[in-house]
């Protein structure tokens, strides 16, 4: 019985990884520039789809951590 609230406790550290994507796209402001580009991709759109693909990793991990819970 202790070791399950042990591992429920624990679980809640998993959510934090949430957050580096949220604040990575709070502030519109700071990435709404068309400079630097990537390819050809002007700064505001290929910063967004990074986070795009930095979110799946980020919720495939979560889910990986937190599915025996």
């Amino acid at each position: 019985m202790e070791d399950t609230a042990v591992k429920k406790k624990g679980s809640r550290w998993w959510y934090l990884l949430v957050l580096p994507p949220l604040i990575g796209t709070l502030f519109p402001s700071f990435y709404s520039s068309v400079t630097p580009e990537l390819w050809g991709i002007p700064f505001f759109y290929w910063y967004q789809m990074m986070w795009v693909i930095i979110s799946a990793i980020t919720t495939t991990i979560m889910y990986l951590g937190l599915r025996d819970n």
